[in-house]
């Protein structure tokens, strides 16, 4: 019988709508069913969602969709990392409002996700530019101040003089402003910091405990916090060449076994020392100022030439008096680590080793490998940094470096350097304190006025939000917050007297930094959480399930583990110290690019063909061809961009979501084709066909299992696919869970033609109707529409989103049978397929039997028979 296509521009709407007026997504807090909670990183309302959401948004809606049918009150929400420099430059640009700008992205959107079919709970929608969201996000910024755990203070900062305000490192590009390319400074600047420091050795230890997120992540957040066991030394300064007032420089290394291979001491161009030497150096001061010229981020100076200026300043060794050492101004110490200064012991460290091979200054040798001759072992132009045995090292010759090691320790330790031991042991952290102030107008504006007789003084609470003034101009360069001619102006809420506002704005990561627990209450008008329903007796917290781009492994997780503690400390939740007990994070969508003679091409432009193995592209509007350039991450700059909204137009949701699943594991790089789509469509189809021709013979036909013949082979296939899907879902393995569905609907093709065709007995006919169930059931996670489609032409009543789980047979998921692969002298020539239970002699007479056992034989006896059980079947001839 001719079936109708299964057309997803009717059907898709249809179910959204359907499932929109039974709020059948909005979750409800007491229910008192077991707790779910699947969080994606919300998006950044930029104008138009990319395949990279349809990727993500469809793995957490796998995720939500299971654990419900699997009996779980589940929390999926969604909202909006809304504030940001994009609005501000969209503002200028184009002459519009960030606001505006922002909401109508929201808009926009909010209706492409719609489409895909997402279960999210809408009612729970947030966004972080809304004043009913970053109220709240001032009253913890000032529940952290009065909790210690926030702190104004100077800082360096890259200054872009053009548009007068501070850049992040990412936005200074060779040394120049992103934007105004004007030569960055560094300034220092009173800013605002939340003291993440203080927690530094905790948010370390607890990456022990989160044994659900993937490991490269927990080495990132670890390596990036950055624990080192080290010295703090104090070297003596030559009198002779110190500045008035002067007589030590403290140094923190993590190795001070290599103490005798020292040849120079470098600092800070901001360390004191360089300050008070270059009073009287024209020449030092003008390098310290090329120095500030420079970015702060550790990528710069890592590629920067490396430069030093000798100061004249030198050193004392701490065990020898006569030795002393050059002190250099240096380009790649930073004055936030450590002490902002360091001993150069070039043969153990490669950029050391180039600075002295640049300055001609010594090379000593100190760490040798095992077994090399310390005679002959040289170092000229490659540092040697791995273990070993000490040398060049007087009392350490012999030792190894952790010997050595605890050997300084103990003899500087019972030395005095003024009234202080000359070393101490001392542990330190690469992470420094969140510098969250930003000179920008689209923030969250920080709730702190100025005055000149009370200092800087809280906004009460009462009076937040402290809202951000809807007519701006982006007419003059830097903040518009500092040249606005009202706002800024308030009285001290101390003392009466005229003051000023705080005209910076939060950091947006901060936006991000809580807002997964504002979604458990978001109602809450009073106070940033409901304690009771974050992580209380019936609070959703930790995130089960969090799932978003290894682009924010370090800082924005880094950032949201700080600030659960916090908000602990100061009493917005209970107990919840880490907020993601899952992490997963995807790999990126990516596409072939294509170019032609006027540049980067749309692959919506672009006809491929393949002719004799070799692929040609040609330009669909002219015939030209043009070049089939790498596979890459879509972006715009280089055009190899699919738009989700014609996805969807001509396929349907169903198939960019089973596309988006299928083609490789979620978290490697899945590559974007056509004939990879059109696949996924064709399935979609042929899924559609198997039901709906067989939907009046199925329809009031009641389910139930087979064991034996055709209708038991189909009944196992059915609960062997429901019990692997389930697990594989359970652990992620979307693409494993996919190639399962397949392997079903390829077993249940042939008895479902006995069904269509009115042959089948009424034991397959049953064994059929509980294996369509069973299909239905399992792709209604990943291709929703179409499962609730396929249960209406079946006559199933209710909503497949709200049906439950099926329990598998475990009697029909265990094989009675095995297969034998069967060797004759030692080649493959067919199998054996024999009760999983036959002793060995059953399995040796069932190979004899084998026709293409016999013809190898040509009527004598085997040598020998070899069986491996459960394995393998060799016969020697």
């Amino acid at each position: 019988m001719a079936t109708e296509r299964y057309n997803p521009r009717a059907s898709e709407p249809k179910w959204q709508k359907a499932w929109d007026d039974e709020k059948l997504f909005e979750t409800q807090n007491d229910d008192p069913r077991p707790k779910y909670y699947v969080l994606e990183m919300f998006p950044y309302p930029s104008g138009r969602i990319h395949m990279g959401h349809v990727r993500n948004y469809a793995m957490g809606d796998v995720v939500a969709r299971w654990r419900r049918a699997m009996g779980y009150n589940v929390l999926h929400p969604m909202g909006w990392d809304a504030f940001g420099l994009p609005a501000e430059n969209a503002a200028r640009d184009n002459k519009v409002n960030p606001r505006d700008w922002t909401y109508a992205n929201i808009e926009t959107m909010k209706g492409q996700l719609k489409t895909m079919g997402l279960s999210l709970d809408w009612a729970r929608e947030i966004a972080t530019c809304d004043p009913s969201y970053y109220r709240h996000e001032q009253k913890m910024f000032l529940d952290f101040w009065r909790a210690g755990l926030v702190e104004r203070k100077s800082a360096k900062v890259n200054w872009d003089p053009e548009d007068m305000t501070v850049l992040a490192n990412e936005q200074v590009i060779d040394g120049r402003g992103w934007r105004s390319g004007a030569l960055v400074e560094q300034r220092d600047l009173t800013q605002w910091f939340f003291k993440i420091t203080s927690m530094s050795q905790e948010l370390l230890d607890s990456l022990d405990t989160l044994d659900k997120w993937p490991e490269k992540v927990r080495i990132m957040q670890s390596n990036w916090i950055g624990r080192s066991e080290g010295m703090l030394v104090r070297w003596k300064l030559a009198k002779e060449s110190a500045p008035e007032g002067e007589t030590e420089l403290e140094v923190y290394t993590t190795r001070p076994d290599t103490i005798f291979g020292a040849s120079f001491m470098a600092v800070a161009a901001d360390h004191p020392l360089a300050r008070k030497a270059a009073e009287t150096n024209p020449a030092l001061a003008k390098f310290i100022d090329e120095v500030h010229r420079m970015g702060t981020s550790a990528a710069t100076l890592e590629t920067a030439e490396k430069k030093g200026f000798d100061t004249g300043i030198r050193v004392v060794h701490p065990f020898d008096e006569s030795w002393t050492l050059p002190v250099y101004v240096a380009n790649f110490v930073l004055m936030d680590y450590g002490t902002g200064a360091i001993f150069g012991c070039p043969s153990g460290d490669q950029r050391d080793l180039d600075f002295a091979n640049k300055y001609g200054l010594p090379v000593v040798p100190v760490v040798m490998p095992e077994g090399a001759d310390a005679k002959t072992f040289q170092i000229i132009d490659e540092a040697y940094v791995d273990d070993g045995v000490m040398i060049n090292s007087r009392f350490l010759d012999g030792m190894t470096p952790k010997q050595a090691f605890d050997e300084v320790a103990m003899r500087l330790s019972g030395v005095t350097v003024g009234n202080r031991p000359q070393a101490e042991r001392k542990v330190q952290f690469r992470l420094r304190d969140w510098l969250i102030s930003r000179q920008r107008y689209w923030g969250c504006p920080i709730p702190v006025v100025h005055c000149d007789d009370c200092g800087s003084v809280p906004t009460p609470d009462k009076d937040l939000p402290v809202l951000l003034p809807t007519e701006v101009s982006f007419d003059k360069p830097g903040n518009p917050l500092d040249h606005h001619p009202t706002w800024k102006h308030v009285d001290c809420p101390n003392c009466g007297k005229p003051a000023r506002r705080d005209t910076d704005t939060m950091d947006t990561f901060v936006d991000s930094s809580w807002y997964f627990a504002r979604f458990t209450d978001p109602w809450n008008e009073q106070s940033p959480t409901t304690p009771k329903y974050a992580d209380g007796p019936q609070g959703w917290l930790p995130v089960n399930q969090y799932i978003g781009g290894i682009e924010h492994a370090i800082l924005h997780l880094l950032y949201s583990r700080f600030f659960a503690r916090a908000m602990q400390v100061t009493g917005h939740l209970n107990e919840v110290k880490e907020p993601f007990e899952g992490m997963f994070t995807q790999g990126m969508v990516v596409h072939e690019t294509y170019k032609g003679p006027k540049g980067w091409v749309q692959p919506a432009e672009v006809k491929v063909e393949e002719t004799d193995g070799k692929r040609r592209a040609t330009l669909l509007a002219t015939g030209e061809e043009i070049e089939i350039g790498s596979i890459e991450k879509m972006s715009k700059s280089k055009k190899n961009v699919v738009d989700p909204d014609d996805i969807i137009a001509s396929y349907g949701a169903d198939t960019a979501r089973w596309f988006m699943l299928s083609d490789s594991p979620p978290e490697r790089d899945v590559i974007w084709t056509e004939a990879g789509v059109e696949g996924a469509h064709r399935f979609v189809q042929r899924v559609w066909r198997l039901i709906s021709e067989t939907s009046a013979e199925l329809s009031g036909i009641a389910p139930q299992a087979a064991s034996d013949g055709e209708a038991g082979a189909l009944s196992k296939a059915a609960h062997k696919a429901l019990k692997a899907v389930g697990e594989d879902i359970g652990r992620l393995g979307f693409n494993k869970a996919v190639a399962r569905i397949y392997e079903l609907v390829n077993a249940m093709q042939a008895p479902f033609a006995a069904v269509a065709a009115g042959k089948a007995s009424p034991e397959l006919r049953s064994a059929a109707r509980e294996a369509v169930d069973i299909l239905i059931v399992m792709i209604a996670p990943m291709m929703p529409h179409l499962a609730e489609e396929s249960w209406a032409a079946l006559g199933g009543e209710g909503f497949v989103a709200n049906r439950r789980w099926p329990d598998f047979d475990p009697a029909l998921v265990v094989d009675s049978e095995i297969t034998y692969p069967v060797q004759v002298n030692g080649k493959k020539r067919g199998d054996l397929t024999i009760a999983r239970d036959a002793d060995q002699g059953a399995v040796e007479k069932a190979a004899l039997a084998l026709d293409f056992v016999q013809k190898a034989l040509e009527g004598k006896s085997p040598r020998k028979v070899i069986v491996v059980p459960q394995r393998i079947v060799n016969v020697v001839v």
